[in-house]
């Protein structure tokens, strides 16, 4: 990593948590009745959960409005978008154009009094009049279980699935962007105007609380994404990864989490058309200490840090060795007309679409705020900084940059219907390799019309 990277990183790290430690601030001195503690519901009525660092799961952006349980709902959205590059041509010669999407959705959310249960399910098909040859269909499941084994004792499974041509072809594009204050898995870094791509996660974790204030758990995380390698996805690399970790946590005062977490982390990236020489294989040991402090019911944050130890190896390569720095930071605020998450991550770890292990420094964030009863806006974004760990090895990209994210405003024309209009683009730069060189920026444009119901559960 040269010297000017360095800076920059460094930079970029704290500015980011300069801005952590000014939001709950500003937060604070609003006075949003929604998120008091009357609102919230009995805590038997929810199975105890791990701190955000050590949880896996993803930040909530909805507002609390739109959080109740016991619903089965369902939809259908219809939209159009218009992009200055469609085909997966070079830079210097993008082809703009337009296509057309439809998703149905069906989705199920239960809570009893000791678990809760969310599936989520969206096919979808999108054409491309001018381009016949790009039509594609999708598919997008999300499944959130939560349930009280016994009353110390809680299991917890997430699931996510997404095969797709574009990362911002779904039925709200905001989702894109996921953020969540544990350990980042392995990301897209290289993000391809069109090709077919799967991108598949899951967690699980058991806790088992010790008293009052104290509980221990342990649990495992995996995560694939596959491109098709056709057309000028052949330069892409796949990656694989799979994880444990084991951790405590003390309940201080009521408003703080302390803790303590290892994790041991394995994870590979392989280019198809090449010999098994040029496949990685990564293995990375971490122990950190976390602290959360829940200034509200529905207001926390989160920092986390700790040494993380790398051994990386590539066919008849011997393996190399090294220690580099965790740090994680992370908000989260739901109101009853604002919502708010944003993340901060420094670690090792693979770089989707490129071939080996790099160093991560990245910004997640994602907002909603409701303006008026039927109009509300909303972005999300995020902002990845890769520098190759080996940069010596076969196929190996030194490292660049990803900036992507999403701007909308949604209109509520009835209890039924509502009306999306937005943008979303992509800003990528990497070493002019066969890997990158293929992938210029991207922006989009859409509009989408939904229509949806919600039906209560008994």
């Amino acid at each position: 990593m040269t010297r000017l990277s360095s800076l920059r990183a460094a930079s970029f790290t704290i500015a980011f948590l300069g801005l952590l430690l000014l939001l709950p601030t500003a937060m604070l001195s609003q006075d949003d009745v929604s998120v008091r503690e009357t609102d919230i519901g009995p805590q038997d009525t929810a199975p105890p959960q791990a701190p955000p660092p050590v949880n896996g799961i993803a930040y909530a952006t909805g507002f609390t409005s739109e959080t109740e349980s016991n619903y089965l709902r369902g939809g259908l959205t219809i939209g159009g978008a218009y992009s200055n590059n469609i085909g997966g041509s070079a830079a210097s010669n993008p082809i703009a154009g337009g296509s057309f999407s439809l998703w149905p959705t069906i989705a199920l959310d239960k809570n009893t009094s000791r678990g809760h249960y969310m599936l989520n399910y969206s096919p979808g098909f999108t054409f491309y009049p001018s381009t016949s040859a790009l039509n594609q269909g999708s598919q997008i499941v999300a499944a959130d279980l939560q349930y009280r084994l016994s009353p110390n004792t809680t299991v917890s499974v997430q699931e996510s699935f997404q095969k797709t041509s574009n990362v911002f072809n779904q039925p709200n594009p905001l989702s894109a962007t996921v953020v969540s204050g544990s350990a980042p898995t392995p990301a897209q870094a290289v993000v391809p105007p069109v090709g077919n791509q799967q991108d598949n996660s899951a967690n699980a974790q058991l806790t088992y609380q010790l008293d009052e204030s104290s509980m221990i758990g342990g649990g495992g995380t995996f995560a694939s994404l596959q491109f098709s390698n056709s057309g000028e996805d052949k330069s892409l690399s796949d990656s694989n990864s799979a994880a444990g970790s084991a951790f405590y946590s003390r309940r201080l005062r009521d408003k703080f989490s302390v803790g303590a977490d290892y994790q041991f982390q394995v994870f590979d990236t392989n280019q198809s058309g090449t010999q098994s020489v040029a496949n990685t294989h990564t293995q990375t040991q971490t122990i950190f200490l976390f602290l959360s402090i829940f200034l509200k019911p529905t207001l926390s944050v989160s920092l986390s840090a700790g040494p993380q130890h790398i051994t990386t190896i590539q066919g008849p390569f011997p393996a190399v060795a090294s220690w580099s720095p965790l740090t994680l930071a992370s908000i989260s605020w739901q109101g009853g007309r604002t919502s708010l998450a944003a993340s901060y991550a420094r670690t090792v770890t693979a770089a989707g679409g490129l071939n080996g292990a790099y160093h991560l420094n990245s910004a997640n964030a994602s907002a909603r705020w409701q303006m008026a009863r039927s109009w509300s806006a909303g972005i999300g974004g995020s902002y990845a900084l890769y520098h190759a760990l080996n940069p010596m090895f076969i196929l190996a990209n030194s490292g660049g940059h990803t900036l992507m994210g999403t701007a909308s405003l949604e209109h509520m024309m009835g209890e039924h219907l509502r009306a999306t209009l937005g943008y979303s683009w992509v800003r990528q730069n990497y070493s002019q390799t066969m890997a990158t060189s293929n992938f210029p920026s991207i922006s989009r444009g859409f509009i989408t019309i939904s229509y949806t119901f919600s039906r209560p559960l008994q």
